[in-house]
């Protein structure tokens, strides 16, 4: 689990350029679903380009307690699946680690099965709030027993046969939608999910792929109806997971700010419910050249050459949030060194993240000598071009990242572009999501520090 190491404190310092191609790990996302089906297919699904992070094993892991074989050849996954309905009881309760979609996802999948299985998780996993989720599982017939708030641990106990149900999601939430959509893979009848705003579609493609019976409409006013004919076959795939947006946030942030840098990113995915970064940073003036775009398994995917670039503040519109939940903490970062005030709203989502996410961005930038303010579900952030005092020496300046990667990854690129050093109080945690976070950006020149503390 990601708290479970000593803290391993980081100092980024004011780096010169940044030059170099890279590839980003898969698409956290994507790999969790690629293992969730494929141990839940029939037959056997091949899977390359897996995000081999903590947060993803740990989906891999519960699946194989559930029944499924897994296991990695040379890079390749290779997933043997029970089929469509014969998930296995758990033996022992299911560790998520720091994994919410992991949890969440697999919660939906096993919810309507007519066995026990209990969910634990970390200190910062068990803090966080599963009623999205376990409402819609109760709705079915499921029963829930979950510690104060809904929270972890959550033990689930599925009925002999589940309730299909008609269901609107009441936040724009991938999460939810794909529990849903997954606890009706078991449930006769058509589950039906209905999405007045449009999150990454991600589990819809996937389900289709591995021959789920599934249709999708969406009418003028952008609300999306999903139905899902359940107890349904399906067949094992071959899957090539592309680079994750989330993670490429913080080495295309990172050439932004640094002077003088060109770098080239490649195999990015580029789903449409996934590029509100960049469309934004460029809408900032940023230098992103989209380079050889392409269809890889389904999904758009390209090449980014990004080069320094003197940004400009926006207005990011609220239902753009969706398409960027996580890379806020980079845009934040962005908004630090643009000319001008960026404002930021609709980040309800942030609040129930790893952390606070939006709490914890507010903090770290004004530890770092920026000026911006923290909104119920807003942010704005009045940028110091070039970063002319920004950061801090001083130990009132040490980034409180509270168990959280993208709070450890955005600061630390933030201090790559700062007059003074950013120190993070630890970076123990990016392995969850982007184990070759440091390596990658030292590589391309970055300067970097880590200080590993007695456990």
């Amino acid at each position: 689990m990601a708290n479970s190491a000593a803290p391993n404190p980081a100092v980024a310092h004011r780096s010169n350029r940044l030059s170099g191609t890279i590839r980003i790990p898969g698409d956290k996302s994507i790999s969790h679903r690629a293992l969730m089906f494929g141990g839940l297919a029939g037959g056997e699904t091949r899977i390359t380009g897996l995000l081999e992070g903590e947060d993803v094993l740990a989906t891999g892991r519960a699946m194989q307690a559930m029944g499924a074989r897994v296991i990695r050849e040379e890079g390749v996954w290779t997933v043997t699946g029970v089929g469509n309905g014969c998930l296995l009881q758990p033996e022992a309760p299911l560790d998520f680690g720091n994994a919410g979609t992991g949890v969440r996802l697999t919660m939906g999948l096993v919810g309507p099965y007519n066995f026990e299985a209990i969910f634990t998780g970390d200190a910062s996993l068990s803090a966080r709030p599963m009623g999205r989720v376990l409402d819609p599982l109760r709705q079915m017939g499921v029963q829930v027993s979950a510690a104060e708030g809904d929270r972890l641990p959550v033990t689930l106990f599925g009925p002999p046969i589940a309730a299909p149900i008609r269901y609107r999601v009441p936040m724009p939430s991938a999460q939810v939608k794909s529990a849903v959509l997954l606890a009706g893979l078991n449930a006769p009848g058509i589950t039906t999910v209905i999405e007045p705003v449009m999150t990454r579609d991600h589990t819809e493609k996937m389900l289709a792929g591995f021959g789920a019976q599934l249709q999708v409409e969406t009418d003028a006013a952008g609300v999306r109806t999903i139905e899902l004919q359940g107890q349904g076959p399906l067949e094992g795939q071959a899957i090539d997971v592309p680079g994750d947006p989330s993670s490429t946030a913080f080495p295309l942030v990172a050439a932004l700010l640094v002077p003088d840098s060109s770098v080239v990113i490649e195999n990015v995915l580029m789903n449409p419910t996934r590029t509100g970064l960049i469309a934004t940073l460029i809408e900032m003036g940023g230098a992103i050249d989209i380079v050889n775009p392409r269809i890889s398994g389904g999904e758009d995917v390209a090449d980014l050459h990004v080069r320094s670039s003197e940004l400009k503040a926006v207005t990011v519109p609220p239902d753009r949030a969706p398409s960027m939940i996580d890379e806020y903490p980079a845009l934040a970062v962005a908004a630090a060194f643009a000319e001008g005030e960026t404002v930021m709203d609709g980040l309800e989502e942030l609040r129930i993240k790893e952390s606070d996410r939006l709490a914890a961005v507010t903090a770290g930038l004004k530890a770092n000598g920026v000026d911006c303010t923290e909104g119920k579900a807003s942010l704005s952030v009045r940028g110091v071009p070039g970063g002319r005092g920004l950061g801090s020496s001083h130990p009132a300046g040490v980034v409180k990242t509270h168990l959280d990667h993208r709070i450890a990854m955005a600061f630390i690129i933030m201090g790559l572009a700062t007059e003074h050093p950013v120190t993070v109080d630890d970076s123990a945690m990016i392995a969850t999501s982007f184990p070759e976070f440091i390596d990658m950006m030292t590589g391309l020149g970055a300067r970097i520090e880590l200080t590993r503390k007695a456990a």
